[in-house]
């Protein structure tokens, strides 16, 4: 048993609470890390334990689950130094299995969304899940005039000179005249172990840093900015899917297939058609005895429902289709010893522990630091300073202590006693009764979470500020340039006035501070959901901050009806928590920040520092559905239908343009009545909305229960 799978079956409710809001916090650092910077710092086995552990708690507790969860994410924003480009399907991700038990239990939730019973055939596809760098081909007119990475699922980088540089016989720059008009092909950038073996000879004779594996290679040829560093690479490509097409061409996955071999592309060899939970097993199996021998790096299997108009009627969740699923190969470990035990202090208070490492390499990484998650973990585990110890890269920037080789500890070691008091500001750390998590209660007096604020503002998933990372962060509050977000829009002002200009310090210089300047400059506007995100509202991650704006559209009409909640609205209360996954404790959290006199003013001055450099805060992008009665309207289901499973009515509706909530208020366009309808039909009729029985919800959807037209969202194998 190991570190991410022990003592779950005794968390309480407030314990998984803590634990899902570190996980979600650790899991997003390495997303960035990874889909970003093309530079992960934990391999892909102690990623997924992370992952895993994250899904364990969710199904416990699923009243608990966040919106920011892991669960809920597709990878993370494009990087700088591209033309960026909104995918028009999205580039989904994929949920993870990591047991035979998990693949039985994806292929019974398959079953249970559409109906199926146990004896109803149910084929699907089989394939090696390449360790590579996800990729989208736009084909018009039979020529190849685009290529852009994932992302973050919904905008990638523009890499099309890059793309170019690979051989014909891995890309076909022009498809046969049989090709439909416009057509995505999505696949996966790879490098193969020779060509990475060799790449990184010609590193070490030219005396450059070598790469660390096969994936990073890929990665970072792929987004060299000058074409010619990328051709000099050798790269591969394996396609696997398609996205927007102009017309139907196929009514299975492996036709797809088929069709992308026939028309030049490379399909990988070793994909099979399994028709049982058994077969996929076996398949992977035979993958994970015979994966060294390849000569391209793989970290799972990939399953997927074969049936196009079954993938269709599945749709996805959150940030993965309902009809495929990744079967992952397990993690690495490796021993070293503790030297000490650091407190970290976090923009919410938290006080974490972590583990300060003699440095040791895991999956071709070193590691010198680990988390210890909290003060319960650190006795649970007994860990001492001396000890030898399990480090399992299952964190975000820092991995896990799985556990203690206690046959190693050395004589005299000592049992570590967690601070009660804030390392950083010497506040008192209290910790509330039933919580796992010790807070300085410090607030605004500590440096510690005013500096951790200031650089979740400027991060890279929120305003996303070139040149404002921990280094500059800290100099600029040194010398009380910077103590609040408005005050970052005020900086070159603050600083053409002042007789020691920025430039002049040491580490930086005209050119660095103008960049600087520039940087701010450009991000005075930005869209509804990041600004909600950047401002640290406890629980507010980014899916929650999108959810919040794509509901209220507006700055105006958020910051009204979070005042409201604020002020003990019940009416503004009751219309919040009707807001998919936003939940009690959600709601409690954002009504504590706007009954704050304090950030009502800290807000407001953000707004005018980003207004006076010309700059606001952008409406949300609506989610629309062409020619859908649906488009813009907010639903609620209750009741028992019985010609579609209430997850797939939900689903067809979001795919619609529909808003789809839990609570029935004035504001709610149809409520969906099946049988057996309780309170959320009383309450509809004596609002007098408008109900929708179950024929009449099929006629608005399909007419009778058919899928609307369309492909489903294509997933990257990644």
């Amino acid at each position: 048993m190991t570190g991410t799978d022990l003592n779950l079956d005794t968390l309480t409710p407030l314990e998984a609470a803590s634990e899902l809001e570190r996980l979600a916090r650790e899991i997003a650092r390495h997303d960035n890390a990874y889909h970003v910077l093309a530079s992960p710092l934990i391999d892909d086995g102690a990623y997924d334990a992370l992952v895993r552990r994250n899904a364990r708690i969710e199904a416990r507790f699923p009243d608990l689950i966040r919106a920011d969860s892991p669960s809920r994410r597709v990878g993370a924003r494009a990087a700088e130094g591209f033309g960026k480009v909104v995918h028009r399907t999205p580039m989904l991700s994929l949920d993870n299995a990591f047991s035979e038990a998990d693949v039985t239990e994806f292929v019974q939730k398959v079953r249970r969304f559409l109906g199926l019973a146990a004896d109803d055939a149910l084929s699907f596809v089989a394939e090696p899940k390449i360790d590579g760098l996800s990729i989208n081909l736009r084909y018009e007119n039979g020529r190849l005039v685009q290529a852009a990475t994932r992302g973050d699922g919904a905008e990638g980088e523009d890499v099309t000179a890059n793309i170019l540089t690979l051989d014909d016989e891995e890309l076909p720059r022009e498809l046969p005249d049989d090709a439909p008009a416009s057509i995505e092909i999505r696949g996966e950038i790879y490098m193969a172990k020779a060509d990475f073996l060799d790449l990184n000879r010609r590193q070490d004779e030219a005396g450059d840093k070598p790469f660390a594996n096969p994936r990073n290679a890929a990665a970072g040829s792929l987004r060299q900015l000058d074409p010619t560093v990328t051709a000099e690479r050798r790269l591969s490509l394996f396609a696997y899917a398609v996205g927007e097409v102009s017309e139907p061409f196929a009514s299975s996955h492996w036709e797809v297939l088929t069709q992308l071999k026939d028309w030049g592309f490379k399909v990988n060899p070793l994909v099979r058609p399994c028709g049982s939970v058994a077969e996929l097993i076996a398949f992977f199996q035979v993958l994970a005895e015979h994966r060294s021998k390849l000569d391209y790096e793989i970290d799972g299997v990939v399953y997927k429902v074969d049936d196009i108009d079954l993938q269709r009627r599945l749709g996805m969740v959150s940030r993965s289709p309902r009809w495929a699923i990744a079967h992952k190969f397990p993690a690495e470990q490796a021993t070293t010893r503790l030297e000490r035990i650091e407190i970290q202090v976090g923009r919410t208070g938290a006080l974490t522990p972590v583990a300060i490492l003699a440095p040791v390499t895991v999956g071709g990484v070193v590691v010198s630091r680990a988390t210890l998650h909290n003060e319960d973990e650190v006795a649970r585990k007994g860990v001492r300073v001396g000890d030898m110890v399990i480090i399992q890269r299952a964190g975000d920037v820092i991995p896990q202590v799985v556990g203690v080789i206690e046959g190693l500890r050395p004589e005299g070691t000592e049992a570590f006693v967690f601070p009660t008091v804030c390392p950083v500001c010497g506040s008192h750390a209290e910790r509330p009764e039933g919580e796992v998590v010790r807070r300085c209660v410090g607030g605004l007096t500590c440096e510690a979470q005013a500096k951790e604020r200031l650089r979740h503002f400027a991060a890279r998933t929120a305003f996303d500020i070139e040149g404002l990372g921990e280094k500059n962060v800290e100099f600029l509050w040194d010398r009380g340039l910077v103590r609040q977000p408005a005050d970052i829009f005020r900086l070159e002002a603050t600083d053409s006035a002042s007789l020691t200009r920025i430039e002049n310090f040491d580490g930086w210089g005209k050119k660095s501070a103008d960049k600087l300047f520039a940087s701010i400059r450009g991000r005075a506007r930005i869209g509804l959901e990041r600004f909600i995100f950047a401002l640290g509202i406890r629980q507010i991650g980014e899916a929650t901050a999108r959810r919040l704006a794509r509901h209220y559209g507006t700055l105006e009409a958020w910051r009204a009806a979070m005042v409201q909640v604020g002020q003990g609205d019940e009416e503004a209360r009751a219309e919040l928590t009707s807001v998919e996954d936003i939940g009690p404790s959600v709601a409690k959290d954002l009504a504590d920040f706007f009954a704050e006199a304090h950030n009502l003013a800290v807000l407001d001055d953000l707004i005018a520092a980003m207004i006076a450099l010309g700059g606001g805060i952008d409406p949300a992008r609506k989610i629309e559905a062409a020619d859908s009665p649906l488009s813009g309207r907010t639903l609620v289901f209750t009741g028992t239908l019985t010609r579609m499973t209430r997850d797939e009515a939900k689903a067809r509706a979001e795919t619609m343009g529909a808003k789809v909530v839990g609570r029935v208020t004035r504001k709610t366009d149809f409520v969906v009545v099946g049988a057996d309808a309780g309170s959320k039909a009383t309450a509809a009729r004596d609002l007098g909305l408008a109900l929708l029985s179950e024929d009449e919800w099929l006629a608005l959807c399909g007419a009778n229960g058919s899928a609307p037209s369309g492909r489903p969202d294509p997933v990257s194998d990644a």
